[in-house]
């Protein structure tokens, strides 16, 4: 079997992904990949973690994990997706990099589907909104104290890439910033579901009504119903053309206001993410989705 972990990262698409593939089951259903609802394995795999830590993993954790999230005869793909499953928000950042326990919960993971294949799907997100928005899911009250003595312009996702596909040189890892989504949702949903093209999924263009105008929006999808057939490829250019000419610019900025932060480090933080981005996408056995 086929086993997709979408691991976040926090604070990207917010259960969005899986929402939308579930608005989909019965498509995904027909063609073996099973998309369960989060509440029905999250809590059972958390507690499946603990139990690991103060002894072992049980011998029937595939089992129950499968039960649970009603996995039948026949799932040739099972989509898992939790914000969590590398820690908690204030677990996000530590000892200089980003989720310090991954490595620990795919290694749970793999033990858990030690005969299945494992395919990993994390979203980026520049760390100079990134942090901001993890403070108020901690116990935290500023950025200064979430890092707790880290530099902010030491961080890198690259890092945690490259901890990763050391680990796990057999996962697929799948990768995209969280800055691209708009314009790549569509793929990330077939990518996930294991899916081509010729497949209609309802929700491929979700997310384009929080940052288009409604009078853009309403001519991109004029367009779209008269040009069926379109590549995944094709799909992204036209949004991009559309996006350029009817942005809704308010929603698309995004204000700071950090103590201690200027704009200056802002766009330092933002360069640094575009060149780590960078490394990654020339890391091997690393799919990273552009627009």
């Amino acid at each position: 079997m086929q086993i997709v972990i979408h691991a976040g990262a926090h604070k990207t698409d917010e259960d969005r992904l899986v929402t939308c593939l579930r608005d989909n089951f019965g498509t995904l259903r027909q063609r073996g990949t099973h998309v369960p609802h989060p509440e029905s394995y999250r809590r059972p795999i958390r507690d499946l973690f603990q139990t690991a830590q103060a002894n072992a993993l049980p011998a029937d954790a595939r089992l129950s994990v499968l039960g649970a999230a009603g996995a039948e005869e026949g799932t040739a793909r099972l989509v898992l997706s939790n914000q969590g499953f590398f820690g908690t928000p204030k677990m996000t950042v530590g000892s200089g990099r980003f989720y310090a326990a991954a490595e620990m919960r795919l290694a749970q993971f793999r033990q858990m589907f030690a005969d299945d294949e494992i395919e990993l799907f994390l979203a980026l997100r520049n760390p100079a909104t990134f942090l901001p928005a993890l403070v108020p899911d901690t116990p935290f009250t500023s950025v200064g104290d979430l890092l707790r003595g880290d530099d902010p312009a030491a961080l890198r996702w690259s890092e945690t890439v490259a901890r990763l596909r050391t680990a796990f040189p057999e996962m697929t890892l799948t990768v995209w910033c969280n800055e691209d989504t708009p314009l790549i949702w569509g793929q990330i949903l077939r990518d996930m579901a294991g899916v081509d093209a010729t497949v209609p999924l309802e929700g491929e263009f979700a997310l384009l009504p929080e940052i288009m105008t409604p009078p853009g929006l309403k001519r991109f999808e004029t367009y779209i119903e008269g040009r069926p057939g379109l590549t995944e490829a094709q799909k992204r250019r036209v949004v991009a053309a559309f996006l350029d000419k009817f942005a809704d610019e308010a929603a698309i900025e995004e204000e700071l206001d950090v103590p201690g932060w200027d704009a200056e480090l802002v766009d330092h933080l933002t360069a640094l993410y575009d060149a780590d981005v960078e490394v990654i996408a020339a890391m091997d056995g690393v799919t990273l989705i552009t627009p």
